[in-house]
């Protein structure tokens, strides 16, 4: 066989492998319009340092409230939709915004203080103007009605949405460190 013979069909397959690359580059760029996305759902890097900002005083808010109000004051910033949940060390503490108000009920019946304290290694991941992902290492201190205290750390992630003029946690994770026991 000549050589250009052997060349003919390794042409035709390049041929046909660009034509189908192309057809991939095409498809993709236009995956998104007609999937009907909207630009309203991104966000400008303008955007993203003004959400950024906004969630990072938002978590020291957070913070400041759980501190000086008690556990009572994070119900005022988890979201009474239904799609709220959270977990703890990978299992599910409440399910809707019901059982985490009566959780948080419960659980501040049995504490005299609380000392929350964000890490500096906080994350800001936003998303959209709306939704951004939270990640920071925590500190808390606890003291309960019998004045026994108890220092726990670890990590929390959470998606925060902006609704209604504020802030929230659409829902939460909160982590502790596993015991080497």
């Amino acid at each position: 066989m000549s050589s250009s013979a052997r060349i003919l069909p390794v042409l035709f397959l390049s041929g046909k492998l660009l034509i189908r690359s192309l057809l991939v580059v095409m498809l993709s760029a236009c995956v998104p319009c007609a999937a009907g996305a909207s630009h309203s759902y991104s966000v400008t890097p303008a955007g993203a340092s003004s959400v950024d900002q906004a969630v990072r005083a938002f978590m020291q808010s957070v913070a400041h409230s759980v501190t000086q109000d008690g556990p009572m004051a994070w119900i005022k910033y988890f979201d009474a939709s239904p799609a709220f949940f959270m977990a703890v060390n990978g299992q599910m503490a409440f399910p809707n915004p019901a059982a985490a108000k009566e959780g948080t009920r419960t659980f501040a019946q049995t504490i005299r203080h609380i000392e929350l304290k964000w890490g500096d290694d906080l994350r800001v991941d936003p998303l959209t103007n709306e939704f951004a992902v939270v990640a920071v290492s925590w500190r808390e201190i606890q003291v309960d009605t019998a004045g026994h205290s108890v220092t726990e750390t670890g990590y929390f992630t959470g998606l925060a949405e902006y609704r209604e003029g504020q802030w929230k946690f659409r829902d939460a994770h909160w982590s502790s460190p596993i015991s080497s026991h």
